[in-house]
């Protein structure tokens, strides 16, 4: 699916509600927006709209992905490669070894390459927001990014689905076919990730009711 066309499938599912754009950078006070949550509940549909409505750009962390696994090797990111040359071996460990290695990922791999973006963002005073699956809480805590102080400008919202089914469906209607495994992992990282929010006192939304997750994002936002 086009960037458009996900732009436009926002537009109906949140009821082509106009929001109001003039003077949306007096209401932003941050520099970075980190937005995060699990696989599979909707927040590229979510951050496409956020990004028109603060009238910033955007990036999907699923491109450091693609990069990272393209311009290494196993043996320089064993970790990142891991489903890839041993899956085999992956599919067969317990939901809670399969989730602690995700974490490890995120954690090992992209939280260094993402303080490097957010570092880039908050020197050179251009505005973004960051979306996808492999953003932690953590990243949203530090104090300074790659020596360049926070003062406050990188905010992070995360978004949930509470319902494992919900997310099931949510991948069959994406991809046309049946996921549930990965819809169970993604599920299970969904909760990994609310305990996380608690604990780095980081807002989490439910994604649903649908028809006001953007509004309520939008609050958020502004007053966290």
């Amino acid at each position: 699916m086009t960037n458009q066309a996900i732009v436009q499938l926002s537009n109906v599912r949140f009821g082509k509600k106009k929001l109001e754009m003039e003077n949306s950078t007096n209401r932003r006070n941050w520099q970075v927006l980190l937005l995060g949550g699990a696989s599979g509940v909707g927040k590229t549909s979510v951050s496409y709209r956020l990004a028109q409505y603060f009238g910033v750009n955007l990036t999907e962390v699923d491109d450091f992905q693609v990069v990272l696994e393209k311009l290494t090797t196993s043996e320089q990111l064993p970790l990142l490669h891991f489903w890839r040359t041993h899956w085999n071996e992956y599919s067969r460990w317990t939901e809670e070894a399969q989730l602690a290695h995700f974490v490890r990922v995120c954690t090992e791999v992209f939280a260094q390459a993402l303080e490097a973006v957010i570092a880039n963002h908050l020197e050179s005073k251009v505005p973004l927001v960051l979306e996808g699956d492999f953003i932690i809480p953590a990243l949203a805590t530090l104090p300074t990014y790659n020596g360049i102080p926070a003062d406050g400008l990188v905010k992070a919202l995360f978004l949930y689905e509470a319902e494992e089914a919900q997310i099931a469906r949510n991948y069959q209607a994406r991809e046309n076919r049946e996921q549930l495994g990965r819809a169970r992992s993604s599920w299970l990282f969904s909760q990994w990730l609310r305990q996380e929010c608690t604990q780095q006192n980081i807002p989490a939304l439910a994604v649903r009711p649908w028809e006001t997750i953007l509004e309520r994002a939008i609050t958020t936002i502004s007053t966290f």
